[in-house]
């Protein structure tokens, strides 16, 4: 008799009913614990090498006759060779139903993956202004980013932009202060960002960046583009005192502000244009593309 080192009772072998049933142990788990001496049966190659039951296993693999495949490829064995011709004058496809699952496991998969289209609009273009002007596009191994930022104050801008992603992307966004500012981020993963949206992934500074045709097609979605620039870049000021008016949008990428000052002519009005900006300066053209492109009105 032997004894389970586990509960104290005696038995002829432990077995892994035993091991399973009252301690929820394996057979394998219990021998690396304590040994393989007095236990149930366990697989050959998993005994100690000094175990006479390996030993016995290992003499007997020698007297083995070799597998009848051994030295032989589909052509070359006679009988394989037989049975491929045969196949392919009846025309038998072996492998038929296996390629069948396989098909249909694809098909699964694909309709599984991101849909790439999204609907070409008004909302989409504010979208892609809002994200030009100071949003940003992440890349991570399995997914993509999408970051824009507000001052905490500004609620209309974080529930107008927070809505259209959701609108636009069929997603909802988080929205989150960051630690130990005065900032909130509203942010989404998605697959495939960047492709959906029309946008280069990474720092936009020195990138070219073209507006995209439909939009410039349409005067509608030309002016709700803008207002996503003029939302995230832009600033109305006026100083009566002087009779200084100005409507400007600020951007350091150089193709950026291109786009806007021919979209801004296309609209009828007069813009100017330096290093890093575009301004609007006639007191009328400055109210008027103001009400234009709804800026500031949440």
């Amino acid at each position: 008799m032997v004894k389970c080192k586990l509960c104290g009772k005696h038995f002829k072998i432990i077995t892994n009913t035993h091991l399973a049933s009252v301690h929820k142990w394996t057979l394998k788990k219990y021998t690396k614990r304590f040994g393989t001496k007095n236990c149930g049966f366990l697989l050959p190659n998993l005994l100690p090498k000094d175990d006479p039951r390996y030993m016995k296993w290992k003499e007997s693999l020698k007297k083995r006759p070799p597998p009848w495949n051994k030295g032989f490829t589909k052509e070359t064995h006679p009988s394989v060779a037989k049975i491929s011709t045969t196949f392919k004058k009846k025309k038998i496809d072996n492998f038929a139903k296996w390629r069948k699952k396989l098909k249909e496991k694809e098909r699964g998969s694909v309709s599984k993956r991101v849909d790439l289209f999204v609907q070409k609009n008004g909302d989409l273009a504010e979208l892609i202004g809002v994200i030009l002007g100071d949003g940003s596009l992440e890349k991570f191994p399995r997914t993509e980013r999408l970051v824009l930022l507000s001052n905490s104050r500004n609620s209309g801008f974080i529930k107008r932009y927070s809505h259209l992603i959701k609108k636009v992307l069929k997603k909802k966004p988080k929205v989150y202060k960051r630690k130990e500012s005065n900032c909130i981020a509203i942010s989404l993963y998605m697959k495939d960002l960047s492709k959906k949206l029309g946008i280069p992934l990474g720092k936009r500074k020195d990138q070219k960046i073209e507006t995209p045709r439909w939009i410039f097609k349409n005067k509608h979605y030309l002016k709700r583009y803008l207002r996503g620039l003029y939302e995230a870049e832009g600033s109305f000021c006026i100083h009566k005192p002087t009779y200084t008016y100005k409507f400007l949008f600020a951007n350091r990428n150089e193709s950026l502000l291109k786009s806007v000052f021919e979209a801004l002519k296309i609209l009828g009005f007069h813009p100017h244009k330096s290093k890093d900006k575009i301004q609007i300066s006639r007191k009328e053209e400055v109210y008027k593309i103001k009400d234009l492109i709804k800026f500031r009105q949440y």
